[in-house]
């Protein structure tokens, strides 16, 4: 069993910064390969970046290429979303996810564990 929670969200001007942070509870965060995802009003869910366990690949949506930045810190039981050159289009919930399949990481589904998830606003 892992539990996730996100912080870090809040209101930011376009063009700014902020980084989210996914807290995972148990012995096993290492070895799940971790992604983050976001859903905007109105929005299916939608991936953003994911990262594997030993960190060694990074995958990210076309939309945040360049602006992102998934990374993690196994010995804080940590995953990172560092998002730079935000705009409003950004604008959504974000959550994180971890599976212990890496396979189709882009899909919601097969992601064992999901957190509640942190709002993110970007005033234009």
């Amino acid at each position: 069993q892992v539990q996730l929670v996100e912080s870090g969200g809040g209101l930011v001007q376009a063009g700014g910064s902020l980084r989210l942070s996914c807290a995972a509870s148990g012995r096993t965060f290492s070895s799940y390969t971790m992604g983050w995802f976001r859903q905007a009003p109105g929005k299916g869910r939608e991936f953003v970046a994911a990262i594997t366990s030993s960190a060694d690949r990074t995958y990210y949506t076309d939309s945040v290429k360049d602006r992102f930045t998934i990374s993690r810190d196994n010995a804080k039981n940590t995953v990172y979303l560092q998002m730079n050159s935000v705009k409003p289009e950004d604008t959504a919930v974000y959550r994180c996810a971890a599976r212990a399949v890496y396979s189709a990481l882009g899909s919601p589904l097969g992601y064992d564990y999901w957190g509640q998830g942190t709002q993110v606003t970007v005033s234009s």
